[in-house]
């Protein structure tokens, strides 16, 4: 993408002097005074491009002494595992908990949403007809890690106790334990990933810049019948995470 915006280009500019190696890990950086006299802008706009450069984790800023390049922040795995875990609740947070992390998140469900022609061609029903839909910002540590919506046919789930999938005694353990806990077996998913750019909107929660690298997962979870019974949009920064995906294994088939 044009990097027309002057702060990113002078992100760009500190971001590979520092990879070159001008500055090591642990060394200070010259202060946003300077940077904004060396390439010609303001002093707001040089603290926006260390920020940036904050964000992405190649500078860290120490109170009251300056900005130094720090060790550069690992991108984390994301695993995306079909394999259940007993007692593991939200598949996110399974996973996380795996790798010694916790893993959180806040959501608002609303009710009675018409289905757009893609969420209905997506659950098999017909565009109009109602849905939950619930918006999650999922959080790994305290920090911003995923957002996701889901859709779930009110057809399903209406005039049951699991309506609002975050609520009520059966809310936080997940859709395959919600929807069973209703005689729903879901049994199969499929997950198809796509790159795609931020939006302001998601940009501003997971702390990245418009337009930067995610990756949108889209999901559908079927029961034993082969129906569909959940959809959800996930997106995914690019910059802090890699997907990996757990595949159980058949012998038989090997």
């Amino acid at each position: 993408m044009p990097r027309d915006t002057p702060y990113l280009q002078v992100a760009d500019e500190i971001r590979a002097r520092v990879l070159a190696g001008e500055w090591a890990v642990g060394d200070k950086l010259p202060s946003r005074a300077r940077f904004a006299e060396e390439y010609g802008v303001g002093q707001s706009v040089a603290q926006r491009a260390m920020e940036r450069l904050i964000i992405e984790g190649i500078l860290e800023g120490r109170a009251g002494s300056g900005t130094y390049v720090r060790k550069a922040r690992e991108r984390r795995r994301m695993i995306r595992s079909r394999i259940h875990r007993e007692g593991g609740g939200s598949p996110f947070r399974s996973a996380l908990k795996d790798q010694g992390s916790a893993g959180t998140w806040e959501c608002n469900s609303r009710a009675r949403i018409p289905a757009t022609e893609d969420i209905a061609a997506r659950l098999a029903i017909e565009p109009g007809d109602f849905c939950v839909m619930t918006h999650y910002e999922f959080l790994a540590d305290g920090q911003p890690a995923q957002l996701a919506t889901s859709w779930e046919p009110m057809a399903i789930t209406g005039g049951t106790d699991v309506l609002l999938p975050e609520m009520g005694p059966r809310g936080k353990i997940g859709v395959v334990a919600r929807m069973r806990s209703i005689g729903v077996e879901i049994s199969t998913a499929i997950e198809m990933p796509r790159p795609a750019r931020a939006t302001r909107e998601q940009a501003n929660f997971l702390g990245i810049s418009v337009g930067d690298l995610v990756t949108q997962l889209e999901r559908i979870y079927f029961d034993s019948e082969g129906r569909p019974v959940e959809t959800a949009d996930i997106i995914v920064p690019d910059i802090r995470w890699e997907i990996a995906y757990e595949i159980e294994v058949d012998d038989s088939r090997f």
